[in-house]
């Protein structure tokens, strides 16, 4: 069985679709998937998928894209929604200077501010970062709240991945994992134990390398999970026992 720890059913991608979605990731075996809302109409959305289909759960926060558009109303309404049964945790929130969609000062201030809501409401922490390696590590550091969670889509070095273990967190391993050139990926999975590691899609973007130029869905994370086997020179059943029970360990999935 294997666990989609990032996706994001409640996108308009998956409209059209959305429960034929769902099967064909049961029929890949994935056991349980956890969208992600990114601003508060998706996170509604992301409630709504999850009280519809027993085995999706959702995860709710402000995506560093859309904190410009943050006001106290934003944060009433999560603070309200945060607390559904099936909330398994916080984000995604984050830095990413690549695309700058919202100013950096911005950025920094709302990832501050939800990273204490999260402690706040006792949930494990979802992190976006995206070319902001240093501040995002300087501000997890600073941090004061429980530091659990996962650095999600994880695109640092194996350096950075081993100071995000050392704090406390979980690394999550994307679909670009399958691509031909992703050496400095490779090597994070080389150095991660598979005990802090867990697989994701990110659907429906980062499709894997066999459906690459489609649209990603959850179903597709085996291909992320086989790839992990062959680096480490293990079996999909061992790689994804070890990451649907890291997963259920962060998100409180029974």
């Amino acid at each position: 069985m294997l666990i989609d720890s990032h996706a994001h059913l409640e996108m308009r991608e998956f409209d059209l679709d959305r429960g034929e979605v769902v099967r064909r990731a049961k029929e890949a075996s994935v056991d349980a998937i956890v969208t992600v809302g990114t601003n508060l109409r998706d996170c509604l959305k992301a409630l709504a998928i999850a009280a519809q289909y027993e085995f999706v759960y959702a995860a709710l926060g402000v995506h560093p894209h859309d904190v410009k558009g943050i006001d106290k109303e934003t944060y009433g309404a999560i603070r309200k929604l945060v607390c559904q049964p099936k909330v398994v945790a916080y984000g995604e929130i984050g830095l990413d200077f690549f695309r700058n969609r919202s100013p950096r000062d911005v950025q920094i201030r709302c990832f501050g501010e939800q990273l204490e809501m999260a402690d706040e409401f006792n949930l494990p922490v979802i992190i976006h970062d995206r070319d902001a390696h240093a501040e995002t590590l300087n501000m997890l550091r600073a941090w004061k709240g429980k530091k659990r969670g996962i650095v999600h889509c994880f695109s640092g070095d194996a350096a950075m991945a081993r100071k995000c273990l050392d704090l406390g967190f979980h690394i999550s391993i994307p679909g670009p994992v399958t691509y031909p050139k992703s050496e400095k990926l490779l090597e994070v999975v080389r150095q991660v134990p598979l005990e802090r590691m867990l697989v994701e899609t990110d659907a429906p973007y980062l499709t894997p390398q066999p459906h690459r130029g489609k649209r990603n869905e959850p179903a597709y994370v085996v291909h992320t999970a086989k790839k992990i086997a062959d680096i480490k020179g293990l079996t999909l059943a061992e790689v994804g026992a070890a990451t649907s029970q890291n997963a259920r360990a962060v998100f409180g999935i029974k």
